[in-house]
């Protein structure tokens, strides 16, 4: 594995893997500064873009055996609630992409879960109280494209932390361990 320098920065393709992005977080301690902020790898989200296409693919099928059975208002209505529909199902689950993040700090780490937009979970633990990091990786697509879970075991009775399909779970877990007291 390369050596990965944390106090450079580093941004790649749609944000899943920034090491010192810049970027402040609301609940920041003095002195407090964001080392690593996590997505999901930007391939675990292909499924449901491929649904989205094929749902397009299927409204668009549908037109031509809808003037059979419909008027054309009908179809006009079908369409556009088709179409309002499959774009909410994309907006949905890019916004759960973007916004379910874990952030590393010089001090803690940071676990953001949204949940149907109107839903916030957030999991922290000071560094100083992490026992343990593991990282998994199995299966070919997660092989090919290097991502995994991270989990972050803490001591006594805090949660223990869980980062689901990252990249580069290895570094991940080097980035914590170089981070730790």
């Amino acid at each position: 594995m390369s050596g990965m320098d944390i106090r450079k920065p580093s941004s790649h393709a749609l944000h899943a893997f920034d090491i010192r992005p810049g970027l402040r977080y609301a609940n920041l301690h003095v002195h407090e500064e964001v080392i690593l902020v996590l997505r999901a790898h930007p391939v675990t989200q292909i499924p449901w873009i491929i649904n989205a296409v094929f749902a397009f693919f299927i409204l668009f099928i549908l037109n031509f055996f809808l003037p059979d059975f419909l008027t054309v208002s009908q179809i006009v209505f079908l369409n556009i609630f088709g179409f309002v529909a499959i774009l909410s199902y994309l907006w949905f689950n890019f916004l759960g992409w973007y916004f379910n993040v874990g952030i590393i700090t010089n001090q803690r780490v940071i676990d953001v879960d949204f949940h149907a937009v109107i839903y916030k979970e957030v999991t922290e633990t000071l560094l100083s109280k992490v026992e343990d990091v593991t990282a998994k990786s199995g299966g070919f697509i997660a092989s090919l494209f290097d991502f995994g879970h991270v989990f972050v075991q803490t001591a006594g009775t805090e949660a223990n932390i869980e980062f689901f399909h990252v990249p580069r779970p290895s570094e991940v877990t080097k980035i914590i361990n170089q981070l730790l007291p």
